[in-house]
């Protein structure tokens, strides 16, 4: 299906060009990266933004490098782009165990993780794993430079903590400190181009702390906050496991579409965690299946 409503398209060649550009045409405007989400919505009419400003010209954007104790990713940088990074396999695995979970090759070929969370729908991948890596959103607008923590970045379906005007530039996943095991369930109709009918992100680090999040199972992915809190401090097996499955209904709020029932979603949900928690505890420890290997 063509796109059937015009609008304006323009190609800044700095950032504060782009900033100038979203500004001058208020809500009208849309940022286009990667465009797999955008172009889709709009062939559907689901969205008709008046200009589009396409932000692949920008320098800078397109990079990936360490800064600190945190891996920096560009607003441009693609999904392909993370598996194929060695730093990201080396230190984040996580990541790209999400990355490569996201679709098929043509979509990762041009997806970025930054636009996957812009996106801001229920499914996406991104935003899981870079809630329990505890990521900062770097972003650009007419009030210059800021940063938004990941725990405060989905404001509901669809919706984001950007202000008019802002563009997000770079996205930064502090490196745990002492190790850590991560893993990414994610649970599909099929293999390949496929939405998440549910997914979970699980990170352990030592001393018995967890962090966990909930993807496709809310009006956003979200933070377990009430399972970490009871598993904190405690070792992982069969009566903790049970404990925590017991509070995902709390944590979650699954529905019917025409991907799954909320019923087979809120079951499979404890499956997921249950094999996400025994593999990310089981990779800090040195062991557990290899990042990337399918678990549902």
């Amino acid at each position: 299906m063509p796109i059937i409503h015009d609008f304006e398209y323009v190609r800044p060649e700095t950032l504060d060009e782009a900033v100038l550009a979203l500004t001058g045409a208020g809500e009208g405007a849309q940022v286009l990266a990667g465009g797999t989400d955008l172009v889709g919505w709009m062939r559907d009419e689901l969205a008709a933004p008046g200009l589009l400003v396409d932000i692949k010209r920008v320098p800078g954007l397109a990079d990936v490098f360490v800064r600190g104790d945190s891996l920096v990713i560009g607003a441009l940088v693609t999904f392909t782009r993370l598996l194929e990074c060695v730093v990201v396999r080396q230190h984040f695995p996580l990541i790209r165990e999400a990355a490569g979970r996201m679709s098929c090759v043509g979509i990762r070929n041009r997806a970025t993780l930054a636009g996957n969370i812009c996106s801001a729908v229920p499914s996406c991948d991104g935003g899981p794993v870079l809630l329990v890596h505890e990521a900062l959103v770097g972003v650009h607008g007419p009030a210059g430079g800021r940063t938004i923590p990941m725990t405060e970045w989905f404001l509901g379906l669809r919706k984001t903590a950007l202000l008019p005007g802002e563009i997000v530039t770079e996205i930064a996943i502090p490196e745990p400190r002492g190790g850590h095991g991560g893993c990414y369930v994610k649970l599909g109709r099929y293999r390949g181009e496929d939405l998440a009918q549910a997914s979970v992100a699980v990170l352990a680090l030592p001393e018995h702390r967890y962090r966990v999040a909930f993807g496709a199972v809310a009006p956003t992915p979200v933070r377990a906050r009430r399972i970490e809190a009871l598993m904190s401090g405690r070792g992982l097996d069969d009566a903790l496991i049970a404990e925590a499955c017991a509070l995902i209904p709390q944590e979650t709020s699954p529905i019917t579409d025409i991907r799954a029932s909320r019923e087979y979603r809120a079951h499979m949900l404890g499956v997921m965690f249950e094999r996400g928690a025994r593999a990310a505890v089981a990779r800090l420890e040195g062991g557990g299946p290899a990042y990337g290997t399918a678990l549902i």
